[in-house]
């Protein structure tokens, strides 16, 4: 690995933390060997602890995929399948306007189920919540169109759960946590790794600054546990994960069936995307432009991001708390795409 470019990388998150983007960023670069360039700079919370690589991360949307990792375990083992229909599976949708729609179209978001509804905020128990859920307007005909929807991997959750009469973070730590040997990936992390959290925002509806605990609200009022977010993890079950997809561990698919899960299958729409997965859309990719058109990954609200480069066979992994100690949006977007647009050189 170039010193120069590791160094420049490194350059560019401190300066990112000096900006007040976030208060803390690990990174790792690497293939299926493991990582060639690795690291943390700054501190649990702005004043707190300084990061030590055993640090505990808010995944927030980087859930997705891992969840979606699941649901294709039990697709590769016949217990669900990509044409089934919510109806099928959660009686109390049957009768609703979503009842249709089918798992292929929750995992690569053309459902129509409108995007990040605020439902929290009117619902605030879990079951008027998912009451509510069912409610929703479609935003377009069904694969007609991408919208980008946490309310789809909500059922996406709940139908894994009815499946199988398991919990999804029982279900997650089976398949995916398990073989992987991931010590720290988890839903509703306890006190010991509490104790680990990187904070994230000092939330007006909570009254406090959220530490160890979803930062997603409709993940709250679900219970911390939820399809869409809720999980936590460390950069070194991060990395083993990257690791596996590149075919440099344990399998969690039969490698069709992760071919089939990471293959583009919305060209002909708006946006680029697979199965749980993101694509590298020619101008939005928040990857910019040096990951091949293969390329997928995962971006989370709270400042992470998974991305995977099957034809060059490496990997990235961004790490950070950027809604601490609040969402607002100050350069991190740029930030981000630059950090992965670093020259690497093995």
């Amino acid at each position: 690995m170039s010193t120069h470019h590791a160094a420049a990388r490194r350059h560019l998150l401190e300066q990112g933390r000096a900006r007040g983007l976030y208060s803390g960023a690990a990174w790792s670069l690497g293939d299926a060997n493991g990582p060639y360039d690795r690291g943390w700079s700054g501190t649990r919370a702005d004043g707190g602890a300084p990061l030590d690589g055993t640090d505990l991360w808010d995944l927030a949307s980087v859930t997705k995929p891992i969840v979606g990792l699941v649901v294709m375990a039990l697709v590769e083992r016949g217990v669900l399948a990509l044409d089934d229909t919510v109806g099928h599976h959660l009686d109390r949708y049957r009768d609703s306007p979503h009842a249709a729609r089918t798992l292929a179209q929750l995992l690569d978001h053309t459902s129509g189920l409108p995007g990040g509804v605020p439902l929290y905020r009117e619902h605030p128990t879990r079951e008027s919540l998912l009451t509510a859920l069912g409610t929703l307007e479609r935003t377009a005909e069904p694969g007609t169109h991408v919208a980008y929807s946490s309310q789809g991997f909500m059922l996406l959750g709940l139908i894994a759960e009815q499946a199988t009469g398991r919990g999804l973070d029982a279900l997650v730590t089976e398949l995916v946590s398990t073989p992987l040997g991931l010590t720290d990936l988890c839903f509703r992390p306890g006190p010991e790794r509490r104790a680990r959290a990187v904070a994230t925002e000092d939330c007006p509806w909570r009254g406090r600054t959220v530490t160890g605990e979803v930062h997603d609200e409709n993940a709250v009022v679900l219970g911390g546990v939820a399809g869409h977010a809720g999980l936590f993890a460390t950069l070194t079950d991060m990395e083993r994960l990257a690791r596996s997809l590149l075919g440099g561990g344990p399998p969690l698919l039969a490698p069709e069936t992760l071919a089939l899960m990471t293959a583009p299958r919305t060209d002909h729409l708006n946006l680029r995307r697979a199965l749980a997965w993101q694509g590298t859309d020619p101008h939005t990719s928040p990857v910019g432009d040096t990951f091949g058109p293969a390329s997928y990954g995962h971006t989370g609200f709270t400042g992470t991001s998974l991305w995977i480069d099957p034809e060059a066979a490496r990997y990235a992994i961004l790490l950070t708390n950027r809604v601490h100690p609040d969402r607002a949006e100050r350069g991190f977007v740029p930030l981000r795409r630059e950090f992965h647009t670093v020259p690497v050189r093995r």
